[in-house]
C-alpha cells in the first residue's frame, strides 16, 4: 500500500506540471488504496470480534497457545477489555457484583455432573462443604460454580 501511494503521489505531481494523461492512472490507483484499506479494517474489526469473544468463552486468562496468536496490540485491548468488563460487572449487582460470563447458555438443571479431568486440589461450594478434585472422579456439583473448571479443562460436564 506505501508502494501505490508513492507511486500516486510522485504522479500526481507529475499531472499537476500539465500530464492529465495520468489521471486515470492516479483515480485507479486511489480506488484501489481504499479498497485495501476497506478490507483491512474488516479484518481488523472481524479479529477484534474474535478476541471478545474469547473473554466470553475462556474467561480473563488466555490460554497460551491462543495467546502466542495474538499481536502485543491485542493483548493489550484483551487485558483493557477485560478490565473495563470486570469493572462493570463489579458495578452491577450489589456487594458482590454480578458474573455475566456464568451461564452463557441457560441452564437445563442447577446442578450437573462433573468428572475431574486432572488433579485440581480442593474446591469449596457455597454452602462451606469442600470437595477434592482428583483425577478421573466424578462429582455432582452446582453448575455455576464448575463453569470456569469446565472453560479451563480441569472439568469435564458429564452428558447421561
Amino acid at each position: 500500500m506505501r508502494t501505490l501511494y508513492d507511486r500516486n503521489q510522485a504522479d500526481v505531481s507529475e499531472a499537476k506540471s500539465g500530464r492529465t494523461d495520468l489521471i486515470f492512472l492516479i483515480r485507479f490507483r486511489h480506488c484501489c488504496l481504499l479498497r485495501n484499506q476497506r478490507c483491512i479494517l474488516a479484518y481488523l474489526y472481524d479479529r477484534l470480534l474474535r478476541i471478545r469473544a474469547l473473554r466470553w468463552e475462556y474467561g480473563s486468562v488466555l490460554p497460551n497457545t491462543i495467546q502466542f496468536h495474538m499481536s502485543a496490540e491485542e493483548v493489550e485491548w484483551f487485558s483493557r477489555y477485560k478490565k473495563s468488563l470486570a469493572t462493570y460487572m463489579r458495578s452491577v449487582g450489589g456487594e458482590e457484583g454480578l458474573d455475566l460470563t456464568q451461564d452463557i447458555k441457560p441452564p437445563k438443571s442447577l446442578y450437573i455432573e462433573v468428572r475431574c479431568l486432572r488433579d485440581y486440589g480442593e474446591f469449596e461450594i457455597d454452602d462451606g462443604t469442600t470437595i477434592l478434585l482428583k483425577k478421573n472422579s466424578q462429582h455432582f456439583l452446582p453448575r455455576w460454580k464448575c463453569e470456569q473448571l469446565i472453560r479451563q479443562g480441569v472439568l469435564e460436564h458429564i452428558l447421561s
